[in-house]
């Protein structure tokens, strides 16, 4: 592929007003041990979501806030804001009252984005449910009434059909079917979810669904034009503490929880997450991570809301294609994603499907979701000119995001690290056998945080709120993240795997990320995900689930010896590189892996199908004997 032909974008006075507020790096005291603190300026909004949302809309409301590409539709601040008032106004004439749970499952589009800000205002709780369960799209119906009935969900606002990756729409029918048993009742009964007043259909299936007959249901549009006029109707009585927004923990385990997130927590993370990707309101930040993850609706949407800036949805679930068109055509200068989000783009352009141009606009962007391979950080620099993205971590309990890197970071603290506290975090590692332990510099232990942005809670579970959620001795509550992580001097942070990840081989910790690493800059490695196996010798061995490159992707069919051979060689390239213990003793080829929707590899189920390979590779060797 030919090399970029721009150069990355100079800008001196954002960067010299961003060091204004966070200082710059050369002056802060090194650290001792690993504890930290982020800047203390600026200080946190003390607002409502909605009240910052109307001074944004007066500064900017001509601006464009909005832009759903594959609606061909897009909205200013002041239609957003008109829009989202009338349909507060229309979901408070069908009962919705402050504190309700209004349950969302829809894709990346208008409609979404104008419930959001409608819920915000009159303090109505969104409820978004994380994969691998609802309420995203790609549940399935117990799934979605346990988690309706968990909430005691008064609403749901639903397509008529869920989009999700690669895939063709799925109908929605036999999902309502199983939530509303009786369609042509004109009042909805749900003997399922007794909690239920009303569900709000969203008509996005170009007429594939026929609604007519779907008579309890309430129509989007018609919930909308309720509304006598389209004036502000905050609720005065909300504040900032209140819970606004329940969130489901990822789904790289079996057993989501919700986290319950306030106007607090969530608007200062968006306005920090902004502030140091240096957003202004020029700026247009193309967002393909869901809006009911963390990702999309508050490092994408909350913080473009909080700097008048632009956010445009590509499709309503993740299309490389639809993503790198719309880069082009709306001339983004920003883009996000998790790791197997920016492959399939990179892969994309590799071959040719889409022209190398039209890329010279971007600068920045966000990679998180998962550990970011140094060499995919490289591709991107190179490739796609973000040679100003910076990396998040954070998780859903802390709303969500506790460590940045800045655009100017240097690069080895943008490939190597997560980077340092944003403001009023603060952070430290623990020894995960004694949590009061805080561990010297250097040294790998669990990461805990604490600040405005920890959760106020599990919804209705205060057992495992308790179990990760603690007090000091001084009584400040961390939240205990279960990720292993170390500290530098300079408080940048490194995140080197779940404490449940790392593998161990004989007594020795194998932290997965130093072999994904190596084999990802393998020619013929196009992603890579690592696991432990149980092994009767050793405890644990490593074991590589591998996707080939395309262009070693070859027949489909290969011959057993070849299959033997890639194996020894891709055994040969991490013995080379790394120390002899990291080798894999089990290789797998695999065309993709179990994801969640917002893109994240579920490991617990790598391990599961790796379990099962190894079973069936030992009786079929036993049978041959």
């Amino acid at each position: 592929m030919r090399q970029p032909p721009w150069r990355a974008l100079s800008r001196p006075c954002s960067l010299r007003l961003f060091r204004a507020v966070v200082g710059s790096p050369k002056r802060r005291q090194l650290l001792t041990e690993s504890y930290a603190r982020g800047p203390s300026t600026p200080p946190l909004l003390d607002q409502t979501i909605g009240q910052h949302f109307a001074s944004i809309v007066s500064r900017f409301g001509d601006s464009t806030a909005v832009v759903s590409r594959h609606q061909q539709s897009r909205l200013t601040y002041h239609a957003l804001d008109r829009k989202s008032n009338a349909l507060g106004r229309g979901l408070r004439k069908i009962g919705v009252k402050k504190g309700d749970r209004v349950a969302v499952s829809l894709g990346n589009n208008i409609e979404y984005a104008i419930a959001t800000y409608a819920a915000f205002k009159i303090g109505a709780i969104l409820c978004f449910r994380p994969d691998p369960v609802p309420l995203n799209p790609a549940f399935n119906a117990t799934q979605v009434v346990a988690a309706l009935k968990h909430l005691e969900a008064s609403h749901l606002i639903i397509g008529a059909e869920t989009s999700v990756p690669r895939k063709p729409p799925r109908s929605n029918v036999p999902l309502l079917q199983q939530i509303v048993p009786d369609f042509q009742r004109r009042k909805l009964q749900s003997e399922s979810v007794p909690s239920l007043k009303q569900v709000i259909l969203v008509e996005n299936s170009d007429g594939r669904i026929d609604a007519s007959n779907l008579k309890p249901l309430l129509n989007f549009n018609d919930v909308l034009s309720y509304a006598d006029d389209s004036t502000s109707n905050a609720d005065p009585s909300l504040s900032p503490d209140d819970i606004i927004n329940i969130q489901f923990t990822s789904g790289t385990t079996s057993l989501p929880k919700a986290a319950c997130l306030t106007h607090r927590s969530i608007l200062n993370n968006g306005k920090s997450i902004g502030d140091r990707m240096l957003l202004t309101p020029t700026d247009t930040v193309c967002c393909p991570p869901p809006l009911f993850h963390c990702f999309g609706c508050i490092l994408g949407y909350m913080a473009t809301a909080t700097h008048g800036s632009s956010i445009i949805f590509p499709s309503e679930a993740f299309d490389p294609f639809a993503t790198l068109k719309a880069v082009q055509e709306e001339k983004c200068t920003a883009l996000y994603g998790v790791p197997t989000m920016f492959l399939a783009e990179l892969e994309l352009l590799a071959n040719g499907a889409v022209p190398y141009e039209g890329f010279e606009h971007l600068r920045t962007g966000i990679a998180a979701g998962s550990s970011i391979p140094a060499e995919l950080m490289r591709r991107l620099h190179k490739v796609l000119n973000l040679t100003e993205l910076t990396i998040c971590y954070g998780m859903t309990e802390t709303s969500p995001v506790s460590a940045m890197t800045t655009t100017d970071d240097p690069m080895e603290k943008r490939i190597d690290s997560v980077g340092r506290l944003l403001p009023h975090v603060e952070a430290k590692i623990v020894d995960p056998g004694d949590r009061s332990r805080v561990l010297p510099i250097g040294e790998r232990g669990e990461l805990a945080v604490s600040g405005y942005l920890v959760m106020k809670e599990y919804w209705d579970d205060a057992e495992k709120t308790a179990e990760v959620m603690l007090k000091d001795d001084t009584g400040k509550v961390w939240m205990h993240t279960g990720d292993e992580a170390l500290m530098d001097p300079q408080g940048y942070l490194k995140i080197t795997g779940r404490i449940k990840d790392l593998i161990i081989r004989g007594g020795e910790n194998i932290h997965p990320l130093e072999i994904e690493n190596c084999l990802l800059a393998h020619p013929k490695v196009k992603d890579v995900s690592v696991v432990g196996l149980p092994d009767e010798r050793y405890g644990e061995v490593v074991a590589a689930f591998v996707v080939r490159a395309a262009a070693s992707a070859g027949a489909m069919k290969q011959a057993e010896t070849q299959e033997e051979q890639e194996e020894e060689e891709i055994r040969k390239w991490v013995r080379e590189k790394l120390s002899h213990h990291l080798v894999p003793k089990h290789v797998f080829w695999v065309d993709d892996y179990p994801k969640t929707a917002s893109g994240k590899i579920q490991k617990f189920k790598l391990r599961e199908e790796g379990v099962r390979l190894v079973r069936e590779a030992a009786k079929a060797m036993d049978g041959s004997r």
